[in-house]
Parts: structure tokens; C-alpha cells; sequence
């Protein structure tokens, strides 16, 4: 940690601007924002980028949440922070826990809205998939999050603090003055849980940002990957303003059965969005570009379209995830069989690319992919709305 550095009296005796019932959040804020903030408060322009730093480390690197706890600081200092922000992250209403590990969180965020957060402990490694929004406006008719009506965007402290939460769960914060464990029970987050993240994608930059930061988080930005249903315009934005991977949710390879499934295909068809990924500043082989392809019995599983897929994505260094349709109540599909997918796999592997069949997680407590739904939204439709809604009546 960083020495006290000498305090001036100016700072000592900082005016409150803030009241304790209007103070400010600072989860969240990007670097500047925090500037500008600590700088409105009465820090001296001198000082405030040293102090940035400073609250930085202790926030995102430590998980503190109590000025008073930042030792650094001196304790007049403390007082005025106290005084004028808080830090705050989305409130941990529920846990559930599957039999292989899996950990799911309902979180409550401000308005009272909930949103729902996956941990995957695998062997070396933990995924967390991340919310970006309260609900969803895509309505993909496999997905259980696409039923429930988009609410709100969350925030990008909103998005970050379910980063924060889980590392709470996990007792991951590291102890300041001992040296710290690099072994990461969170390891790798994937923006894959309810909402499309590039529908809100001011916000989940900047949380990624802070994710990636090196005084903080400090997830390399490889270790982050962002999920899109095919938002075209924003696809080289991502490249270029967060860094992160890239995965798709690509599901068919005609646009008669894609503008059902993902029906954000209407606006931008295969051939609009593949023009993109072969334009993405960022794949390579190193940095392949997921293809994610949930098989639907009878639907997007034969022979012919797994050929279809490999010609499309000709010349795009991707791999293919193929997902298993993780079924919940009132869904208008059915799970492809295990020989139908291994021979549908086996297809894209003699092309030449990676085919790795995902293995399902959390089903017991409803975490799986494409199962998401905030508690409060739970009442379910009848699979008869559903099929008319997806246009397979």
C-alpha cells in the first residue's frame, strides 16, 4: 500500500456537500467519474488522482466497503468520504446451490428489481455469468430470460457488484498486508445471464474496465467473455472500447428458423452479422470467436445444418460451442439426443474446428443456460403463449 502522504489542511477540514441521505455510490464509477467526485467534494486537484489510487485498492482489490476501514487515509479524510459516499453493492437475497457445485444468486438492486447470477467451479478455474439487464427485450422463444419483459438496464456498479458479490461468497477478497493467494476461485466471467449486453453497452464497458483494472480485479481481459445475439452495430465497438472475447448466439444456420429462435435476426440476418465477425478487429486464432449453437430436436440438429454452419463460418478463426437445450417448464423444444449431437459435433470437427459439446450445469436449481429468471418474475406462460409468441403454432 501506498505511504500517508502528507495532508494539507484544506483537505483536513473538507465542507460536506453531501448529506448521509443523498450520498453517493461509488461502485461503479470509472476512474475520472471517482475524480471529478472526490474533487466536487473539496479534494485538492492535486491530490485527487493519488487518492483515486488510494480508495481504488481498497475498494476493488481489498473489498472494503468502510471509509473508516482505509488506513492510509487520514482519519479526517475518512470522515468526509464518510460523509459523502457509500459503497454499495447489489443486496444478496438468496443462494441455491446445485449437486454439482453450481451456485446460483437472486440479487436485489435498487428499485426493488431482481436479477439472477451463476457460479461454475470448474477444475483450475470459476465462471461467473453476469446480468446486464432486469429482464430481456430479445424474446429468443428457447430462452427462459426471454419470456420475462425488460425492466431496466442495470448500471455499471450494478454490473461490477455482482463481480464483488460473488467474490464475498467465495471469501476471495485478499487480506491487505498479507500476501495475496493468485489462485482465483473466480477466475473468468462470461456476460451470458439475463439481457443482451450490448443493448446496454456503456455500462458494461465501464464495469469490465473496472474488472480488468490492474490495482483492482484484475481479470485479464482474455479471461472476459462477452455474449451477443448479433447487436451488428456495436460488434466492432466491443473490440475496440473493452477488449474482451467475443461469443455468439447463432443457433440456425437458415434465416427462416434463426428469425424465430433470435428473432433480433430479422433486423440484422446471417449474412449482415457474419460480415461483421469477419470484420471483428479481434478475432484470430488466438482469440477465436465462440459460436454457440444450442440443439433443439428436430429444429437446428440435422446433418445438413451442421454442413450449412461449417460453409457460413468458412474463413472466421471461431469454435463452435454446441449446447444441449436446458428445458424448463412450458418450453416449446425438446433436448436434441446425445447420439444426434455427438454426430452433429463430429461433423464440424473433420472441417476443422473445435467442437466441445458443453456439458449442462445447475439444471437442478434452474442456472443453466438459457433457464435465467428473476424470482419476482417466475409466473410462467403456458406453452401454447409461448409456441404463438415464437411463431411455431
Amino acid at each position: 500500500m501506498t505511504a500517508n502522504a502528507p495532508i494539507t489542511q484544506d483537505v483536513m477540514t473538507l465542507p460536506r456537500k453531501f448529506s448521509r441521505e443523498g450520498r453517493i455510490n461509488i461502485v461503479g464509477m470509472t476512474r475520472e467519474q471517482l475524480r471529478d467526485a472526490l474533487v466536487e467534494m473539496g479534494t485538492p486537484e492535486r491530490q485527487a488522482k493519488m487518492r483515486v489510487g488510494q480508495i481504488w485498492q481498497w475498494v476493488y482489490q481489498w473489498g472494503v466497503r468502510d471509509f473508516a476501514e482505509m488506513t492510509n487515509l487520514a482519519k479526517g479524510y475518512r470522515a468526509d468520504l464518510d460523509a459523502a459516499f457509500v459503497i454499495e453493492i447489489p443486496e444478496l437475497v438468496s443462494r441455491q446451490v446445485s449437486e454439482d457445485g453450481t451456485r446460483k444468486y437472486l440479487v436485489r438492486i435498487a428499485g426493488g428489481h431482481e436479477v439472477e447470477v451463476v457460479y461454475i467451479p470448474e477444475e483450475g478455474r470459476g465462471t461467473l455469468c453476469v446480468s446486464s439487464q432486469v429482464g430481456c427485450t430479445l424474446t429468443c422463444s428457447f430462452c427462459h430470460t426471454g419470456t420475462q419483459k425488460l425492466v431496466r438496464n442495470l448500471t455499471a456498479g450494478e454490473i461490477v457488484g455482482q463481480i464483488m458479490m460473488a467474490r464475498d461468497d467465495l471469501g476471495e477478497w485478499p487480506k491487505p498486508g498479507e500476501p495475496k493467494d493468485e489462485t482465483r476461485l473466480l477466475s473468468n466471467i462470461v456476460l451470458m445471464g439475463m439481457g443482451e449486453p450490448l443493448y446496454n453497452f456503456e455500462n458494461v464497458r465501464d464495469a469490465m474496465k473496472i474488472a480488468m483494472d490492474g490495482e483492482g480485479i484484475s481479470l485479464s481481459r482474455r479471461r472476459i467473455t462477452l455474449s451477443t445475439s448479433g447487436v451488428v452495430p456495436e460488434i466492432a465497438r466491443t473490440a475496440r472500447e473493452i477488449g474482451c472475447l467475443l461469443a455468439v448466439s447463432f443457433h440456425a444456420t437458415t434465416d427462416e428458423v434463426r428469425d424465430k429462435l433470435v428473432p433480433i435476426n430479422k433486423r440484422w440476418n446471417i449474412e449482415t452479422l457474419l460480415d461483421a465477425l469477419r470484420e471483428y478487429p479481434k478475432a484470430s486464432n488466438s482469440e477465436r470467436i465462440t459460436f454457440e449453437y444450442v440443439m433443439l430436436n428436430g429444429v437446428n440438429d440435422s446433418d445438413e445444418d451442421a454442413r450449412r454452419l461449417v460453409k457460413l463460418i468458412e474463413g472466421i478463426p471461431a469454435k463452435i460451442n454446441l449446447i444441449p437445450f436446458n428445458e424448463w417448464p412450458g418450453a416449446p423444444y425438446k433436448r436434441s439426443s446425445n447420439n444426434r449431437i455427438r454426430a452433429f459435433a463430429d461433423i464440424i470437427y473433420k472441417a476443422g474446428y473445435a467442437s466441445p459439446i458443453r456439458t449442462p450445469r445447475g439444471e437442478d436449481i434452474m442456472a443453466a443456460c438459457g433457464q435465467l429468471k428473476s424470482a419476482s418474475e417466475r409466473a410462467r406462460k403456458s406453452r401454447r403463449q409461448i409456441e404463438a409468441e415464437s411463431g411455431l403454432s
